[in-house]
This record gives structure tokens, sequence and C-alpha cells, in this order.
């Protein structure tokens, strides 16, 4: 559904603590600097411009990465949320309940580029699956919360062994 439709735009955790809602979002893109990667723990720093957003549910944790940039993320479950400058708010696309409204754009801070970026898609695809790891997969109960909002969470305790 486009982002026209949409009356609000909501996301949070992986673990549900805290949440969001944004109803306008700007340009999404992916931020190779060295921060977001460290930050996001990966390649780069999938972010969106959000105009008007509010926190739904708990409030994050913050880190000044920078002098001029702090980083939003979940203080139980460290789901990176957000980057802040006096700029504004962007958040985390991979945080929203439908990422795929934000498909990146635009690559920013392409000097801290890893090499082998841009040979990623090339890499061979898994196809066969051993019946060992088939059974592994189907056994998996996944305690992430919902990719949609709800009144309480988590419904039940979450027993960790």
């Amino acid at each position: 559904m486009s982002q026209s439709k949409r009356p609000e735009l909501t996301g949070g955790c992986q673990c549900g603590l805290v949440r969001f809602r944004v109803k306008l979002l700007g340009r999404p893109s992916i931020c190779h600097c060295r921060m977001c990667q460290k930050a996001f723990g990966g390649f780069f720093g999938p972010l969106v411009t959000a105009h008007d957003a509010t926190w739904t549910r708990g409030m994050p944790k913050w880190f000044q990465s920078s002098n001029a940039a702090r980083r939003a993320f979940c203080g139980d479950c460290g789901t990176p949320l957000g980057y802040e400058t006096k700029f504004g708010l962007e958040l985390a696309i991979g945080a929203f309940d439908e990422p795929e409204i934000a498909a990146p754009v635009i690559q920013v801070n392409p000097t801290d580029k890893l090499s082998f970026f841009d040979t990623l898609t090339a890499l061979p695809v898994r196809e066969d699956e051993s019946e060992e790891w088939v059974d592994f997969m189907a056994g998996i109960h996944s305690n992430q919360h919902p990719d949609h909002d709800t009144e309480d969470w988590p419904p039940n305790a979450v027993v960790s062994k």
C-alpha cells in the first residue's frame, strides 16, 4: 500500500518494549559511514527521515555517537532504532513493521563503503538444504514482537532457558 494512503506508519524494536509511529517519511538511504556500520552491526545503516515521529510504547535509550549525532536503540534487546542530528530524526528502515515502505533511493558516505559491498548480490544463493537444517528451522518459535501494534506485550512471560 502506498504511503499516501496510510494515515500512520508504525514500527519498533525486536522485543516490543519500544514502538513508534510516524505520519510522513522523507528520503530513504543507506549510509556507509563507519559509525552506522558499528551502530547496526552491519555493512551499512538503512535510514529514512521521519517527520512527526512519536514513541508510542516505551522510550529508546540514546548513545551520543559523535559531537553532532545521537543514536536511539532499545535498552533491552539492542535493536537500532534511529539517528538524530540538528537536522532531525531518521528511523531505522528495518525497524518498521513494513520495511518495504522505505526502499532506499540513495547511498551516502561512500568513502567508508566496504570494498566487497558492490559484489554482494553476485554471491551464490544456497538452494539445497539438509534435512537437519529443515528440521531446525521448523522447530523455531519466535519471541519477537509481531509486525503490528499490540495493546500489551509480551502476551505471556517469556521463559529463558
